[in-house]
């Protein structure tokens, strides 16, 4: 048993992801060029001003942090934000750009992120036990039959957001965003969660 290959799969929509997020939408953050905005959230006017240089590469690191906080560990110790209640958490020093441009919008990004969670929370509960995981269970047994061997172990993390495009990303090494809609649509879900499992086992 203990040669059996083993792939760990966790979802959720996390609340300092979806934060993130809304703070990079709130401020005027481009990067990660290819993540479409959130929904039910105000667009920036396409004349606005973005963010400075130096807050986008702050607001980067932070967001490499809170997608894989293992994988990208502080240099420097970790100061909680107010206004974010454990939520939001900067390097001590080299984020102090970031932190005050992010500080006025801790209310409504927090309210947010909150609620976006809660509604993904809410939508898993309505799915019928098992369902959840069916689609990667079928998608890696697919993988297995086009290959012809046993998918090799695996760790995966997929963040269910509700972007205004519909789609899956790479956030991280090891961490998929998808949009909410397509997450509950069976059939283009596995088709789109094949690629990423392929890549990985």
């Amino acid at each position: 048993m203990a040669d059996k290959p083993q792939w760990l799969i966790r979802e959720d929509a996390s609340v300092p992801v979806l934060l993130a997020l809304a703070l990079r939408q709130a401020i005027g953050i481009r990067v990660p060029e290819d993540l479409p905005s959130l929904r039910d959230l105000p667009v920036r006017a396409p004349d606005a001003v973005d963010a400075a240089p130096a807050i986008e590469e702050q607001w980067r690191d932070y967001w490499d942090m809170t997608v894989e906080p293992r994988a990208h560990p502080s240099e420097v110790p970790l100061e909680l934000i107010d206004g974010f209640d454990t939520l939001v958490a900067l390097p001590a020093s080299g984020a102090e750009q970031l932190a005050e441009a992010i500080a006025p919008q801790a209310a409504d990004a927090l309210r947010y992120a909150r609620a976006a969670h809660d509604r993904y929370v809410n939508s898993m509960k309505s799915n019928t036990g098992g369902d959840a995981y069916r689609a990667y269970a079928s998608a890696i047994a697919e993988f297995e039959r086009e290959v012809g061997r046993r998918a090799h172990s695996f760790e995966l993390n997929v963040q269910v957001l509700p972007f205004s495009q519909r789609g899956i990303w790479w956030i991280g090494a090891l961490t998929v965003a998808v949009t909410d809609g397509l997450r509950r649509d069976v059939v283009a879900f596995d088709a789109a969660i094949r690629p990423i499992i392929a890549e990985l086992a």
